[in-house]
């Protein structure tokens, strides 16, 4: 039998200011193939870019969503409204269950991707998955590939060490980043 009891938790989450489209994606941005024999490195400049460019990526996420759910409405609510559920039930668990929090804190990618896999077999069984697969893993490309390839600038680093030092409050990404168990390293920030 699991007891769920509830966690007093009060978190004031901060969003982050949106970069101009010229740091963003136009002239003062840099891009460049990241070095992928150092995965650590790479995957902190993946991290580091999200939690930095997190207010541009929302939107870009929001415009090209919308964009791509318009083409098939009733079919995207009832997959929402699935992996809200889904990732709902897994929040509410590790909020008020010290085994699931546990469970999550020591194994953050199986719980992730189990999250996902239960959510793709009921979403697979409402018949709207090729339209979740678009309207989200579009801009999730996106955004990976945009983080993955843009070199970070000194504002970029300088804010990432005020997140990692705690001197700025939360981010919505940071908050997210930080529930899968995903956290960048001080030590790549140069």
């Amino acid at each position: 039998l699991i007891h769920f009891y509830k966690r007093e938790t009060k978190m004031e989450v901060q969003l982050a200011p949106m970069r101009t489209m010229e740091d963003f994606i136009l002239t003062q941005s840099r891009f460049q193939a990241p070095d992928v024999k150092n995965v650590e490195k790479f995957f902190n400049r993946i991290v580091s870019n999200l939690l930095y460019y997190q207010t541009n990526y929302f939107a870009s996420f929001l415009v090209m969503f919308c964009l791509v759910s318009m083409s098939n409405p009733g079919a995207m609510i009832s997959a929402m409204l699935t992996l809200a559920l889904v990732f709902g039930l897994l929040y509410y668990g590790s909020a008020n269950n010290d085994k699931v929090r546990e469970f999550k804190t020591a194994y953050p990618g199986f719980t992730m991707l189990g999250s996902f896999f239960v959510g793709y077999y009921l979403i697979m069984h409402l018949g709207s998955l090729s339209v979740l697969f678009t309207s989200v893993g579009l801009p999730f490309m996106f955004m990976i590939a945009h983080a993955s390839l843009r070199l970070r600038n000194l504002k970029n680093k300088v804010t990432n060490v005020a997140d990692l030092l705690g001197v700025s409050k939360p981010t919505p990404m940071g908050v997210l980043l930080k529930e899968w168990g995903i956290n960048p390293d001080l030590k790549y920030i140069s």
